[in-house]
């Protein structure tokens, strides 16, 4: 089992791969040709709504709910009964995102004034936000469509072709910044036309299957009304952190110009290895996890659970050590040019610590909530997610108030800095319950892991601290020097952090889980 979510990992991880480099390239011309002022800031918000919507909706609340029900069906139930359920649940997922749709598109100066009340202050770039959004706003029904037909390849097992789909958007914005520098609508439609092209590349796939859907209304039909029950609780305790980003974009609207796309681009920066790793994992193993729950198999329930957490400690500590390190060179690195200036740099990298505290957090959350909605359990995520969430909101504003009145120059990375509380207090909440409830059952080994994973992150940010050489100097280095310099010392990093815990004593064997032939021991 463990060889199969390897290699199942390390196929959404390449692909993942693939689109963070992308989306970094994207990234780069953007802050090269746009910069980060009010434009910048009115189309991040513009695209931040159908994002935010997409990944509560899409990529949280529907999928999570999809998939275990699909994995039932595809192993209990015939292939007429899966084309039914693609069937019911396409037609009425259209149906309501396409009135979502119009909604949205006639209500974008509310959206605007909702999500972004400090552009109030500034009409043009409110007119400029609610312009691009009415742009951007389908995207939402597109892409929740499209993690429709991911949900059913998954299930399937099929990873690369929903994993490769995300290099889309990036290759349509590229695009679209090579062909116009001038208008910054030129990013919402590519967004839109991202959308279209991303749906149609995953139809093939679907056909393969024979599982096309041929779309209903079902409202009432009962795999409709069985998702929707599910879906209405992890709707909100899936994307807590999404909406602690909307709150943060709405604070950051009040400060200076440029918060927002400072933010933004530390997030994404903070995003890469997350979406890498904790994302992939997590990605990988909610099917497994189903599965394990029909077989009603505890032990490889709990042990899968187990690997992803082992895993992604391995990889996501020096992870959060490196992006806290090497905040400034990174930052330098990938956005300084044009119109991306010093100051920008200095202002991201502020944030971008702060999202590192809890890079940590956000993985444990990724790898835990399947643990929950493999199991159909929705009710406990979202009361933990609530209070996760009321907690980042008070940090938001007690540290935002705080950095304000003391004159701190970055006041913005108070919300970065909240943003990582919340998730640690939401991971910790979802660690304890399942240990409590006995769901997952730690193997052994976990404190020499921890010992081993000490000695090797401190040797490793020791070192790195000592080379990079402060941002001062970085900064006067031409971009290539400084490409050549960061991927220097990444380099040495993963080599010192890998040889550290070789000689510390890991091996691969500390992440071999129990054989296919222990499996079904213990009903669930």
């Amino acid at each position: 089992m463990s060889r199969e979510l390897f290699k199942s990992t390390g196929i959404v991880s390449v692909m993942t791969l693939a689109s963070r480099v992308l989306g970094f390239v994207r990234d780069m011309l953007i802050a090269s040709v746009f910069g980060a002022g009010s434009g910048m800031d009115a189309f991040l918000v513009a695209w931040r709504v159908p994002n935010l919507l997409r990944r509560m909706f899409a990529e949280g609340a529907f999928s999570q709910a999809f998939v275990p029900i699909f994995s039932e069906a595809r192993a209990e139930r015939s292939h007429e009964e899966q084309q039914h359920l693609v069937d019911v649940v396409s037609g009425t997922l259209g149906g309501v995102l396409a009135l979502v749709t119009i909604i949205g598109i006639a209500g974008a100066p509310f959206l605007m004034v909702l999500f972004a009340p400090g552009f109030g202050f500034d009409t043009a770039k409110h007119d400029l936000g609610v312009h691009l959004l009415r742009i951007t706003f389908p995207y939402l029904m597109l892409i929740s469509l499209t993690a429709l037909v991911t949900g059913i390849l998954n299930s399937h097992g099929k990873f690369a072709i929903p994993a490769a789909t995300s290099i889309i958007l990036n290759v349509c914005m590229i695009a679209a910044v090579l062909t116009d520098r001038r208008s910054i609508s030129v990013l919402a439609w590519a967004v839109l036309i991202a959308g279209v092209l991303q749906l149609g590349f995953q139809l093939p796939s679907l056909a393969h299957l024979r599982l096309m859907p041929r779309p209903r209304w079902a409202w009432r039909d009962p795999l409709v009304r069985r998702i929707v029950k599910l879906m209405v609780p992890i709707l909100f305790g899936s994307s807590v952190s999404q909406i602690s980003l909307l709150v943060d974009t709405v604070i950051a609207s009040f400060l200076a110009t440029g918060s927002v796309s400072w933010i933004y681009y530390s997030d994404r920066v903070m995003e890469f290895p997350l979406g890498l790793f904790s994302i992939a994992l997590a990605t990988v193993i909610l099917p497994s996890l189903s599965a394990h729950h029909v077989k009603r198999s505890t032990i490889a329930f709990s042990d899968t659970i187990d690997w992803g957490l082992r895993v992604i400690f391995v990889i996501g500590l020096p992870a959060m050590v490196g992006l806290a390190v090497l905040s400034g060179p990174l930052v330098s690195t990938l956005f300084q040019h044009a119109r991306f200036n010093a100051h920008d740099v200095r202002m991201t990298q502020w944030s971008l610590i702060g999202f590192a505290f809890g890079f940590m957090g956000f993985s444990l959350v990724k790898i835990l909530v399947p643990g929950f909605y493999a199991r159909q359990e929705t009710r406990t995520p979202v009361r933990y997610g609530v209070i996760a969430l009321s907690v980042g909101i008070l940090m938001s504003v007690v540290l935002v108030g705080a950095m304000l009145l003391s004159g701190f120059p970055a006041p913005h990375m108070g919300l970065a800095l909240s943003t990582s509380i919340n998730a640690w207090v939401n991971g910790g909440l979802l660690l304890r319950r399942l240990r409590r409830d006995s769901v997952y059952q730690p193997r052994s080994g976990w404190r020499m892991l921890g010992l081993r994973l000490a000695v090797a992150n401190t040797v490793m940010g020791g070192l790195l601290l000592w080379l990079e050489g402060g941002l001062d100097t970085w900064m006067r280095l031409g971009s290539l020097a400084r490409a050549g310099r960061l991927l220097e010392l990444v380099c040495l990093g993963a080599a010192v952090y890998f040889a550290v815990l070789w000689l510390v004593g890991m091996r691969p064997r500390h992440f071999r889980q129990i054989t296919e032939a222990t499996e079904g021991k213990q009903a669930l």
